[in-house]
Order: C-alpha cells, then sequence, then structure tokens
C-alpha cells in the first residue's frame, strides 16, 4: 500500500489559506495571501526541492487543481515531473481536465482515495486542498504530514486541522528550521492517543 503525505504551509494559529500570492484563495474576505513569501529563502528552497523530487502522484480538490493548473504547465522547470505524473481530483462539481494526466474521481472521494492507496504506484501528495484534507483525515488516510510552520499568526482563515479531525498520534520523522524562523516538521501516523497522569 502507497503513502498518502498531506504537505501544507501553515501559519502559528493554523491557517493554510493562500500562501502563495495575495490573489490565491480571497473567499471569506481572505486578505493576507502570499504570507509565506517574504519567508521564503535557500534554506527554505533547498528543503522544497528535495520535497518535490521524489516520485509523486497528486491528489488534489477542487480549488487547489484549477490554482495548479494554471501556474505549473507553464513552470514545468521548477517542478521536475509535475506536468508527466497522474494528477486525481476530487470535486462534487464537474470540472474542465485541461492539465494533462488528469482525472476526476467520481463518487465517494474517501472510498476512491482507499482504492488509490491499495494501487501500485508512488505517494500520493496532497498540497493544499483544506476540504479534501478534512475527509482524508475522518477516514483516517493520512499516512503522513509535512509541515512548513511559517512564524506569523492571521487570525482567520481556513484551517488545515478542522471539522474532519480524528484524534491520531503522530511521530515526528524529521525536522529543521530555516534562519528566518520557518519550522520544517515531518509527522508518520503511529497508533491511536494514548493518555497518562503526572
Amino acid at each position: 500500500m502507497r503513502k498518502l503525505i498531506v504537505l501544507s504551509f501553515l501559519s502559528l494559529d493554523g491557517v493554510m489559506q493562500a500562501p502563495g500570492g495575495p490573489s490565491e484563495d480571497m473567499s471569506g474576505g481572505f486578505k493576507y495571501g502570499g504570507w509565506t513569501v517574504p519567508y521564503f529563502d535557500e534554506f527554505c528552497g533547498k528543503i522544497m526541492e528535495e520535497q518535490m523530487s521524489r516520485p509523486f502522484e497528486l491528489l488534489l480538490g477542487r480549488k487547489t487543481y484549477d490554482i495548479f493548473a494554471s501556474y505549473w504547465p507553464q513552470h514545468a522547470a521548477d517542478w521536475p515531473g509535475v506536468n508527466k505524473t497522474a494528477k486525481y481530483v476530487a470535486s462534487r462539481s464537474p470540472l474542465r481536465l485541461d492539465w494533462e494526466n488528469s482525472v476526476l474521481l467520481s463518487g465517494d472521494a474517501a472510498a476512491e482515495v482507499k482504492k488509490l492507496k491499495q494501487a501500485d504506484g508512488p505517494e500520493l501528495q496532497v498540497h493544499g486542498s483544506g476540504d479534501l484534507a478534512q475527509t482524508l483525515f475522518k477516514h483516517d488516510l493520512v499516512d503522513e504530514l509535512w509541515l512548513k510552520l511559517f512564524p506569523v499568526t492571521l487570525g482567520a482563515g481556513k484551517r488545515l486541522f478542522g471539522e474532519g479531525t480524528i484524534p491520531a498520534a503522530f511521530k515526528m520523522t524529521g525536522s529543521s528550521v530555516s534562519p528566518k524562523g520557518v519550522i520544517f516538521a515531518n509527522y508518520e501516523r503511529s497508533g491511536e492517543i494514548t493518555t497518562g497522569s503526572f
């Protein structure tokens, strides 16, 4: 069974909305689009390059798919293999799949993702896709989290851990901190929550 990895940029207060640009996602009146940009440096770029150079297929929600499909076909040199790899899209409404190798998941998203995980292939990477992530958390389909925590609070916006999050334990598999204070932390699913007392 192949792994499903959720990769996300997060503010200190857990917001994941519109990290890349002012007009990326203004829903809900969000006005801080592009909040990660001032913190990117060579250190961050190197880690992102490492994460983006692995064999992968993409699993995306509708909004993230639209954003990626309008950008990556013209910037493929920055993400080797992104155009050639399979892109699975979870959407409740019809959409145009103009980006090569894109497949619409029909029916129940959780059931379709379970099938994808059981199939042969490289790891499934989920970027952005906040609504889809909630479904994946709810059905315990996430194997790893690759988080980038930025030293900023945004107050409001879409959060990675929201309605769909179930109690779950994770163990850290790697971490580093950039000169500008961005924490890169990778976690692997490690069973159920255990409790105790002092």
